[in-house]
């Protein structure tokens, strides 16, 4: 399948999510350590911008990747964030050198791997701030499981000040994907 493809629906999947939020559930904390829900959707738009100005060339500029305002209208600003990122990946950068934040630079089509990987995430780290059920396609889970298992884990050091996500938390390999996933990248499901 077309990583493209993939990563709308990522996308798509994340917002069916953020659409059941309710303007009283922004100030709850989130899986995410240090986080709210504001906090936590205002770093998604911020990550679908950079991506987005990633594509359009955008290159040691670190501010591109915190340019998120929700505004009056969280969902709003999430679609249209969305958007700007389908339309920066519609052109053909797949196999570009882009630099995403800090951690270098990668060819179109990883960075949209590790794009995916984010939707899929934080889709479930809503889901459980909000409680409400969570269930992402397989393949998205299965791609973004792929990419984590070779993103580096662990506490930021001298020569790595920012990890991508928390350090990854022993899930029995008998579990379900998405919870082998969510271990990966520092989640610890209920079930585990």
């Amino acid at each position: 399948m077309d990583i493209r493809e993939l990563d709308r629906r990522a996308l798509a999947t994340l917002g069916a999510v953020i659409t059941q939020i309710g303007p009283d559930q922004l100030r709850l904390p989130t899986p995410c350590a240090d986080w709210t829900l504001h906090g936590l959707l205002r770093h998604q738009v911020s990550e679908n911008l950079g991506f987005a100005a990633a594509a359009s060339g955008v290159t040691g500029d670190l501010r591109a990747w915190d340019q998120g305002n929700l505004g009056e209208d969280p969902h709003r600003a999430y679609l249209d964030s969305a958007d700007a990122m389908t339309r920066a990946f519609a052109e053909d950068v797949l196999d570009r050198s882009l630099q995403i934040r800090e951690f270098g630079f990668f060819p179109g089509r990883v960075a949209l791997g590790m794009h995916v990987l984010d939707c899929v995430v934080h889709g479930w780290d809503v889901a459980q701030t909000i409680g409400v059920a969570y269930d992402p396609d397989a393949d998205l889970v299965r791609h973004s499981l792929k990419v984590a298992a070779v993103i580096p884990t662990g506490a930021p050091s001298d020569d790595r000040p920012r990890t991508s996500f928390a350090p990854a938390v022993e899930i029995s390999a008998g579990s379900p994907a998405l919870e082998r996933l969510l271990g990966l990248v520092g989640r610890r499901p209920a079930a585990s």
